[in-house]
């Protein structure tokens, strides 16, 4: 279902010329505009699911126009911290330091 999601997401862009007629800068204020929504709905205790996937469509853009995708990227992010160990405090993750 989410293949099927992300390649309307695709369709979608193409048929507005969201990824010819844009640029990754274009792009990344958007998806800065998009978090700042994220976080105003946060902190108003709002709904948050219109803006994370306001926020994925912006990344399935950025990822589409770089040749890779979503899938991709995550499985990278998830080699960088699959063995990383640390813990929270004062709601930050602090890492370990041996590692």
């Amino acid at each position: 279902m989410i293949d099927d999601k992300i390649n309307q997401v695709i369709d979608w862009h193409d048929a507005r010329n969201l990824i010819l007629g844009s640029t990754d800068k274009d792009q990344y204020l958007k998806l800065v505009s998009e978090v700042g929504e994220l976080g105003d709905n946060i902190a108003k205790g709002n709904n948050l699911e219109d803006d994370i996937g306001d926020i994925l469509v912006v990344l399935i853009n950025i990822a589409h126009r770089n040749n890779t995708s979503l899938e991709e990227c995550l499985a990278v992010a998830y080699d960088d911290i699959k063995d990383r160990k640390g813990r929270m405090v004062d709601g930050v993750f602090v890492k370990d330091l041996g590692q």
